[in-house]
């Protein structure tokens, strides 16, 4: 089965400073979910100028008390793959992340985009489709994946939150038609 979350929001920042916003969002005391992200891999293809970056972000098991009674939910942190394509000559950045954690019983996967905003050069676009599916819980998959779909919604919206926060703070106001 599996619950899917679709987000678009339009940041009136250009697309450059939104990309180091991103970068630089976590850790962050507004989420102290996020405990860490380290970049394992980074280069860059000379011949398009593409950069590609792989980093691990570790976060605290959200997952509710009373459903860690089940005895592979009791693990105190998650881990999260992302990779990302950073296109500085098109004005884009792809990325894409899946949890490390529990692959036997759940996937989680998102794709991002970062692009300039067809509204206004000045801004910048951002989707992003993520989706959940939880197997092998039994009874427990459905119960499973709804919190999971509330928990993305609202992490989403947080993470939104918290990069207007950061580009207000690092640029100033936002940039007007």
């Amino acid at each position: 089965m599996g619950v899917t979350v679709d987000v678009h929001e339009v940041f009136k920042y250009p697309f450059e400073q939104v990309v180091a916003s991103f970068l630089r969002k976590y850790p962050n005391p507004m989420d102290k979910n996020v405990i860490s992200v380290k970049i394992v891999e980074e280069k860059r293809d000379v011949s398009t100028g593409i950069i590609y970056r792989k980093r691990i972000a570790v976060c605290q098991n959200v997952v509710p008390e009373i459903l860690r009674k089940v005895s592979i939910l009791k693990v105190p942190n998650i881990q999260l793959e992302e990779e990302s394509w950073f296109n500085p000559k098109e004005r884009n950045m792809a990325i894409r992340s899946h949890c490390l954690t529990w692959t036997q019983y759940a996937s989680m996967k998102e794709e991002s985009v970062f692009r300039e905003s067809m509204e206004n050069p000045d801004w910048t676009e951002f989707i992003q489709k993520g989706k959940i599916s939880i197997t092998g819980a039994g009874f427990l998959n459905c119960v499973l994946e709804t919190f999971a779909s509330t928990f993305l919604r609202q992490g989403a919206q947080k993470g939104i939150r918290i990069m207007e926060m950061l580009l207000k703070e690092q640029c100033g106001a936002p940039v007007v038609e």
